[in-house]
């Protein structure tokens, strides 16, 4: 009995074993005010803004604008419809998407970022500037 549960117990610390469209689907951000949605154009993996909660901007008019972009014919768009994770590429070695960019509307700035599924269900996503060590991490839910 005592084996059979240390072997239960091993088998569910494995990490998960992703394959590269696991990535593939509608996401909630962490706060659950956005849904992206995530697809494939040619090997690499890109993310689109496809919902908000609130889609106004502060004077009240909709839909919500991408006014914190410091590229000013990019702040007049709507945050609806634009596309912020570029360019993940599939790592089979270490079973995670890196190499691509986040854009964070909320602040107007892009990171390299890195994406890591922690179960079918939850998208672990590292935006950072330089080494991946430093830089901010965010939990994304699969939409259902």
């Amino acid at each position: 009995m005592k084996l059979l549960l240390a072997s239960a117990l091993y088998l569910l610390s494995l990490p998960l074993l992703a394959q590269a469209d696991d990535i593939l689907g509608i996401w909630f951000n962490e706060p659950k005010d956005s849904k992206i949605e995530i697809y494939k154009k040619g090997n690499a993996y890109y993310g689109k803004v496809i919902w908000l909660k609130d889609n106004t901007n502060d004077d009240g008019t909709a839909p919500k604008l991408d006014k914190n972009n410091e590229d000013p014919k990019e702040q007049v768009k709507p945050i609806v419809g634009k596309v912020i994770v570029h360019n993940l590429v599939w790592d089979e070695d270490d079973t995670e998407w890196d190499d691509g960019e986040i854009y964070d509307p909320r602040s107007g700035n892009t990171y390299s970022a890195y994406a890591k599924l922690e179960s079918p269900d939850v998208l672990f996503l590292k935006g950072y500037i330089g080494f991946s060590l430093l830089g901010r991490s965010t939990y994304w839910t699969k939409v259902k």
